[in-house]
């Protein structure tokens, strides 16, 4: 059901945000095609402190550019929060600065904020940038979790990757929207409380979502919007400090967001599976790995009483949660694909 709003009456203005740190070599690459194809937009870079090239860059080849100049790299969630501020507009999106993008990528983005007031974020179908016909991991075509609080996408579940032949070409809701090309309604960012800074990097998004989500807003994906993710740019999937992010941060999210006395239970479980999950990373001679899994089981622990302050009484509605186990669905069913779940 189409919900309208004083909003439907005007265009909302829009601000295509990118973060960078140390990444003029991105900045050649994949600012061009934002500079081309977001008309209706004003384009900011958002500067976590780099030390390299960057800022003279910009300034020598793009000086239309707005230059936010944070006065630190506090990572993804502080330095989107201390950018942001600056920036007056309805729609924030937040794009990696590794992100290619498509010719009117913006329009059926602004179009469905435009119908829709209770339409708080949305995602474009992600791509990936160095195999063009399959989804990129980083979000794909929408994410969600599952009751232990896994995420997993439509086109993405742990490291099966699938070929786009346009079975996500539609538009739906999801539960969390990618933060490699996040679009939020700047007045409801602020309302639920922005980004944890706690997490620094890696499932903030999520966080962020699923407190929108408890304010009873809904968040989509959009399938007729399309751009490519080059990914692992600042992180990639064979660094431990990844596999330690997206440990520690998953937990965090479960502390915080999940309801009631179930948490206990689920954390529980939780643990015995990210002990399996070491195990496995050992057995396979990735040690740095399940040490990183360690680390951040021991992050969890000191931040505990932290996170749990941070809970909020919101009711979690079953809808929320698809899938009782992508675990269980992917290593012992084997569904590797989202239609098998």
């Amino acid at each position: 059901m189409t919900t309208t709003s004083p909003e439907s009456i005007r265009t909302l203005t829009t601000a295509v945000v990118i973060l960078n740190w140390n990444g003029v070599h991105l900045l050649e690459k994949f600012l061009p095609s934002v500079y081309k194809h977001s008309p209706q937009a004003s384009i900011y870079v958002a500067d976590n402190a780099s030390t390299d090239n960057s800022i003279p860059f910009l300034e020598q080849h793009y000086s239309d550019i707005k230059i936010i100049r944070n006065t630190e790299n506090g990572g993804y969630a502080k330095g989107y929060n201390d950018a942001l501020q600056h920036i007056d507009a309805d729609i924030y999106c937040l794009l990696n600065s590794d992100v290619e993008v498509t010719e009117n990528w913006l329009v059926p983005i602004i179009e469905r904020f435009q119908q829709n007031s209770k339409v708080a974020a949305i995602q474009p179908k992600i791509l990936d940038y160095k195999r063009k016909n399959y989804f990129e991991y980083a979000g794909a075509a929408g994410g969600y979790i599952d009751q232990l609080g896994y995420p997993y996408c439509r086109g993405r579940i742990f490291d099966t990757i699938e070929e786009d032949i346009g079975q996500y070409d539609d538009a739906v809701e999801i539960f969390w929207a990618s933060g490699a090309c996040l679009f939020v309604r700047k007045h409801i960012f602020e309302d639920v409380g922005k980004l944890d800074e706690a997490f620094f990097a890696h499932q903030e998004e999520i966080d962020l979502c699923w407190r929108i989500k408890n304010h009873g807003y809904s968040i989509f994906y959009e399938g007729k919007s399309h751009v490519y993710h080059l990914g692992g740019a600042t992180l990639s999937s064979m660094n431990p400090k990844k596999t330690y992010l997206n440990f520690r941060n998953s937990l965090f999210n479960l502390v915080k967001n999940c309801s009631g006395s179930k948490v206990i239970l689920v954390l529980f479980i939780r643990m015995l599976l990210d002990g399996l999950a070491a195990i496995q990373f050992v057995i396979s001679g990735k040690i740095q790995h399940a040490v990183a899994i360690l680390k951040a089981h021991f992050n969890f622990y000191l931040n505990f009483n932290t996170f749990r302050k941070k809970r909020k009484n919101f009711p979690i509605q079953k809808k929320y949660f698809t899938v009782s186990s992508v675990v269980w669905q992917y290593f012992i069913l084997k569904h590797k694909y989202y239609n098998q779940l």
